[in-house]
């Protein structure tokens, strides 16, 4: 396990040189922030990392419902019982129905749901909320429910599989051969496009995502990573 300090937050991954999974612990005014409690392994490490920190775990949030998202979730709340868990309100639905609306693209859901929540989701989030410092958006694509979060005070967003940086920076669902996993768990490509889309409205400085390192948005290069993804969707057309 790795675990990074950064501005305002804490990367903390585990298999990093093989199959990264990041989750990340925000600094609040009220305490601490998680976002997503990765694979049952991240549980120690972020248990570890919260007592040596002396600040009240508040709130679990997460970008949405697969396995290696919400794996360490059961033993963190076991930790620390009084911490909110939230998530969106589609995921949330996703996870109790498994059902695909008329609206939304066609495609079978991917990834490693189960068939019920481990723990009591105590509010679900919707998009323009703001829990903290946070301000939750629907970026759907990964998942149907996926939300990301972005730091108003400095322009973090965090991202959870809507973006890759393992295997070099992508949209989750482009086909990335150095790092596959998370385009083989991806929902619609194109559905992840158009939430791309709509973050490039916001004064994002660095993406901090699911699978791979933190980047600064100049690095990660959006537009060129838009342009792949176009091009797969309409190759797959052919």
């Amino acid at each position: 396990m790795k675990i990074t300090a950064k501005h305002q937050y804490w990367q903390i991954t585990t298999l990093p040189y093989l199959f990264p999974v990041n989750c990340y612990l925000i600094l609040e005014k009220d305490g601490l922030t998680l976002i997503d409690t990765g694979i049952l392994a991240h549980a120690k490490g972020i248990i570890s990392l919260i007592h040596k920190l002396k600040l009240p775990l508040k709130r679990i949030l997460l970008t949405h419902a697969h396995g290696d998202h919400i794996g360490g979730l059961v033993a963190v709340k076991a930790a620390f019982p009084e911490a909110l868990v939230m998530i969106g309100s589609r995921e949330k639905l996703l996870v109790e129905t498994k059902e695909i609306y008329a609206f939304e693209a066609q495609k079978p859901l991917k990834g490693s749901y189960s068939d019920k929540f481990p723990v009591k989701i105590d509010q679900v989030l919707k998009d323009g909320d703001m829990v903290g410092s946070l301000l939750i958006i629907d970026t759907p694509g990964h998942t149907p429910g996926s939300i990301s979060f972005f730091d108003e005070r400095n322009g973090h967003l965090f991202v959870g599989d809507l973006f890759q940086t393992r295997g070099g920076a992508a949209i989750c669902g482009e086909k990335r051969w150095l790092f596959p996993f998370p385009a083989m768990g991806s929902w619609d490509l194109s559905t992840s496009i158009a939430s791309a889309e709509k973050l490039q409205l916001l004064d994002v400085t660095e993406i901090a995502c699911g699978h791979g390192q933190v980047m600064n948005m100049a690095d990660f290069n959006v537009t060129n990573v838009l342009q792949r993804a176009r091009k797969q969707v309409e190759n797959e057309k052919d």
